[in-house]
């Protein structure tokens, strides 16, 4: 069956943020006397804000009292600093060209929030090509959770056999895995490729990906 649709992770995928997003964590922490490193926060980098919360400091959530206040402080710090000053990873932009001149449908399956995702967006000069979007804004559980995939999926109504998942991270592997889709991984979001392991294939960025496109699943 041949391929239709992509879902298509932002951070880390198509902008180069997931330092940002630590960074930002680390700083939202500190501010309520939380001292968490940078080498701690990084790892967690692609599941949804409030796992990363919980996994930090087991008895914070998200959404009550001093964390909720943790998360807001991260958001804007995201929206208003870092956000706006991100770059895209390696031809992104083309790629989606690409994706989009070869009939396509593309579609943003990202565990950020919505607010946050126009301005990661926006940021990477991307943010016309991609009007659908899903975000942990969207469903009760993010990544690694397949909520926000399955969601995508619902919204483009297509089957789990003509879809692929873009994506950075082992989180979007498992989400992807767990709606029955196959991912291409890229290394610039700053996994290993042991980390990365259960992707179909792993890319440098998304211009060694164009670059390799017509060898590419995404050629199916």
């Amino acid at each position: 069956m041949s391929l239709k649709g992509v879902l298509l992770d932002v951070d880390g995928t198509l902008v180069n943020s997931n330092d940002a997003h630590a960074q930002a964590w680390v700083e939202a922490f500190k501010k309520f006397a939380y001292d968490i490193s940078f080498e701690e926060v990084r790892p967690l980098i692609g599941m949804g804000g409030d796992k990363v919360i919980s996994l930090l400091v087991p008895g914070l959530t998200d959404s009550k009292g001093v964390g909720k206040e943790i998360s807001s402080f991260r958001q804007q710090l995201i929206i208003n600093q870092y956000g706006t000053k991100l770059s895209p990873t390696p031809g992104a932009r083309q790629l989606l060209l690409k994706m989009l001149s070869e009939g396509l449908e593309l579609i943003v399956a990202s565990s950020a929030k919505s607010d946050e995702l126009s301005v990661l967006l926006k940021s990477g000069g991307i943010d016309d090509l991609l009007p659908q979007a899903t975000t942990s804004s969207d469903v009760d559980n993010s990544k690694p959770e397949p909520d926000i995939v399955q969601a995508a999926l619902d919204k483009i109504n297509l089957p789990p056999e003509q879809v692929l998942m873009l994506g950075d991270t082992p989180y979007d592997i498992e989400a992807a895995s767990r709606a029955g889709i196959n991912v291409i991984a890229l290394r610039c979001g700053g996994f290993s490729d042991s980390q990365l392991e259960g992707a179909g294939a792993i890319y440098d960025d998304p211009a060694q990906l164009l670059e390799q496109y017509e060898t590419s699943a995404l050629s199916r």
